[in-house]
């Protein structure tokens, strides 16, 4: 195998096994670091939108305008963008809104010793009931972003290791949003873990399937609109799931001390590659 193809494997391996860190602090942590949270965030969807407009769409334009005039690869990329969004907003529309794995991400529940705990469970039996629905939704988002971040590092390892890094962080409230219910709808934290690990092996298994299904058919245009696509998954994710996130840790500010740093640290580090 390619060492290319060994690296862009590898690194989307590990974006999307974060969850298994998110499962880890869930089961070790006694209260949610919520400053940690809305920071992590804000800077993972400052990340992605910073190098969906700068480096993901004028990447897209380069490769589709090699094919086409202009004006008709700013067309074609624009609509791929928005095809991007519509397409993660139909895989959330197909989760059920109590197994959407954006709904918690309080370790505290974890603790069933406290009254807040027993409430929890008594209100939410129904979500109790749905982890395995949970860890499928995060398999349903996660297969995309692991095809992106998979070509991303193929095309640009800079670049696509810097998205990895954005996606492993929102990873991480993710594996605990799979975690909690599964362990209050098992009691077993064992289980919890399996489909909180097994839900991010979705990462890769989307990079490797998608790359195997399109590699005979890719070209400069076909690139060109996956990438569009990409960047407007990351937008959509950054604007429907990380900020909101970040907003319901009730540290509303610090979350958007996280974009702008996110963006910062991007900038920077790209502008330092180059030179």
């Amino acid at each position: 195998m390619a060492p290319e193809l060994i690296l862009a494997f590898a690194v989307t391996l590990a974006a999307g096994l974060a969850t298994g860190i998110g499962s880890a602090i869930a089961f070790f942590a006694t209260t949610t670091n919520k400053a940690f949270f809305a920071i992590s965030m804000g800077f993972s969807a400052g990340v992605m939108i910073y190098l969906s407009f700068v480096e993901i769409l004028p990447k897209a334009n380069e490769y589709i305008v090699s094919e086409t005039s202009t004006i008709a690869a700013s067309a074609i990329a624009t609509t791929a963008l928005i095809g991007g969004m519509v397409l993660m907003a139909l895989l959330d529309f197909l989760v059920p809104s109590a197994a959407n794995p954006h709904e918690n991400t309080d370790v505290e529940i974890m603790d069933s010793k406290s009254f807040e705990a027993k409430e929890y469970a008594t209100k939410n039996k129904a979500l109790l009931r749905t982890g395995a629905v949970t860890a499928l939704a995060i398999a349903m988002h996660n297969f995309p972003e692991g095809l992106a971040t998979f070509l991303l590092v193929l095309d640009d390892p800079t670049v696509g290791i810097a998205l990895a890094i954005a996606v492993a962080m929102h990873n991480i409230p993710e594996g605990i949003a799979v975690s909690v219910p599964v362990y209050f709808a098992t009691g077993s934290k064992r289980k919890a873990f399996r489909y909180s690990f097994l839900s991010g092996l979705s990462e890769p298994a989307g990079a490797v399937i998608g790359y195997l299904l399109l590699a005979p058919f890719l070209s400069d245009f076909l690139l060109g609109v996956i990438f569009a696509g990409v960047g407007g998954v990351m937008i959509f994710l950054a604007i429907d799931t990380l900020l909101p996130t970040a907003r319901n840790s009730d540290r509303g500010h610090l979350s958007v001390y996280g974009v702008i740093a996110g963006i910062l640290v991007m900038a920077v580090s790209l502008i330092l590659f180059q030179v």
